[in-house]
């Protein structure tokens, strides 16, 4: 099980320089209860939580640190916001290479421990992820601190590591397999637009070279980090930048970094573009845990939260087959799993009686 089953779509690369940690091959569940809640009848969730370090972003790491291996590279120097940052530190300690990550001020603790658990070094930098002018002056920092170490800056974005997004692509490879007869949406979550442009790339590879079907991918950010989302929607050629509000893990860049090209290959595959609010997203990471036993941060939430409005404008319908990328587990983000869980209580019974009391209305006993 590994992104490299699919060598024949990846960019070629000594076969000893290819890392695996068991990536990919992800499950694509069929909804039990949302889809038919919403009169979706054919609703599923691909669920990239179950990779190695617990997201998508593993795909990309397992590719990016094998070419960087392959190209002879001693150190891996990049930035994240989380879990970009945990999959490189990994696949870095299977590497034997040093990692180097420069974060967001506002990545969860849960993220930042997981890094350093893999050995990673990490430096934190104010307002960097949330100020555009801000973020650009790190990047540009680090863009020119990786060139005097004659190495790469690597950023899951094809704009800075179009190797490493290679390996983002197979979520299409995959979906295509699973869904053979065919999928008429993909429900995207963005933040500087990189997983929706590979899924929408990884689709129109195949078309071209084994006429698979294209779906509509469809390109789902927060409000408050809607670079890409509205100007897509409204028609406009360009992505924009913003300073970021949204408190959503992972989705807050302020930055266009692919924006342009993921506006235009949503367009171009029917796509567009769908904003949610941050509430919204938090309520539908309760709804995917207790109604879909799918246990996700918010940002993998994020695509299934555009759902109702999607319907509602038309944009899908109720025969359409629709699948949602579900990008990270809940363990990610903990402030994220005490919000869902604020109201629940167990309360400490004297006896086993008192527990039967308790449960009564639940059970049943002949």
């Amino acid at each position: 099980m590994s992104i490299w089953k699919y060598e024949n779509l990846l960019l070629p690369i000594a076969a000893e320089h290819r890392l695996t940690l068991g990536e990919g091959e992800t499950p694509l569940i069929r909804s039990r209860r949302i889809g038919p809640s919403l009169g979706l009848q054919n609703l599923y969730f691909k669920l990239e939580t179950v990779n190695p370090t617990g997201s998508y972003k593993d795909r990309y790491a397992a590719a990016a640190i094998s070419h960087h291996v392959n190209a002879g590279g001693r150190v891996c120097l990049g930035t994240s916001s989380g879990n970009t940052g945990s999959a490189l530190a990994a696949y870095s300690a299977s590497a034997g290479l040093p990692c180097i990550m420069v974060i967001i001020e506002t990545a969860p603790k849960e993220k930042l421990r997981q890094m350093m658990a893999y050995g990673a070094r990490l430096y934190q930098i104010r307002d960097y992820g949330m100020d555009p002018v801000v973020t650009d002056r790190v990047i540009e920092g680090l863009t020119s601190l990786a060139k005097k170490m004659r190495t790469n800056v690597e950023i899951s974005a094809f704009t800075y590591s179009p190797n490493g997004m290679q390996g983002v692509q197979t979520i299409s490879y995959e979906l295509a397999e699973q869904l053979p007869e065919g999928i008429t949406h993909v429900f995207s979550p963005s933040g500087g637009g990189g997983l929706t442009l590979a899924v929408a790339r990884g689709f129109s590879l195949l078309n071209e070279k084994q006429d698979v079907p294209r779906p509509a991918v469809h390109c789902v950010q927060p409000t408050g980090n809607n670079t890409i989302s509205g100007p897509l929607r409204s028609g406009y050629s360009s992505a924009k930048s913003c300073v970021c509000t949204s408190k959503i893990s992972g989705l807050q860049v302020g930055k266009v970094i692919d924006g342009n090209w993921t506006l235009k290959a949503c367009r171009e595959s029917g796509g567009t573009g769908h904003v949610v609010e941050d509430d919204a997203v938090y309520s539908m990471q309760a709804r995917l845990a207790r109604e879909e036993g799918v246990f996700c941060e918010p940002a993998g939430a994020v695509s299934a939260t555009a759902l109702p409005a999607a319907l509602e404008s038309g944009d899908i319908t109720a025969k359409d087959t629709v699948v949602c990328l579900v990008t990270g587990i809940g363990f990610k983000d903990e402030r994220a799993v005490q919000r869902m869980t604020s109201e629940a209580s167990f309360p400490r019974l004297d006896n086993f009686a008192s527990f039967t009391d308790a449960v009564k209305d639940l059970i049943e006993i002949s």
